[in-house]
């Protein structure tokens, strides 16, 4: 069982930035790839970024040059930084992983934090 809590987020201005962190606790010898994912209201929710343990990111294209995603996995912690804010950018963020094998493998999330960019 692993469980995720993320903090970080608040309101801020565009072209403001933000950092979310999400602290993995439990069985973090399983955790594999990390990501952050959005949902944005009455919208589908979106993946946004991942990092695998060894550092290899993906990003979706709308964020592609504004985030940076990274890890840490002495402390069990994934990050994103999120630069040139747009209000288009307004959701909530949800951390996921997944865990792998000998274990089994499965999907965990957090309960999400808010981020709003507006004037």
């Amino acid at each position: 069982q692993v469980q995720l809590v993320e903090s970080g987020g608040g309101l801020v201005q565009p072209g403001g930035s933000l950092r979310l962190s999400c602290a993995a606790s439990g069985n973090t010898f399983s955790i594999n790839v990390m990501g952050w994912y959005r949902q944005a209201p009455q919208k589908q929710r979106e993946l946004v970024a991942t990092i695998t343990r060894t550092g290899n990111t993906n990003y979706a294209d709308s964020v592609k040059g504004r985030f940076s995603i990274s890890r840490d996995n002495a402390k069990n912690t994934v990050y994103l930084q999120m630069n040139n804010l747009k209000p288009e950018d307004t959701a909530v963020y949800y951390c996921s992983t997944n865990s792998r094998p000998p274990w089994s493998e499965k999907t965990y999330w957090g309960q999400g934090t808010q981020v709003t960019v507006s004037s």
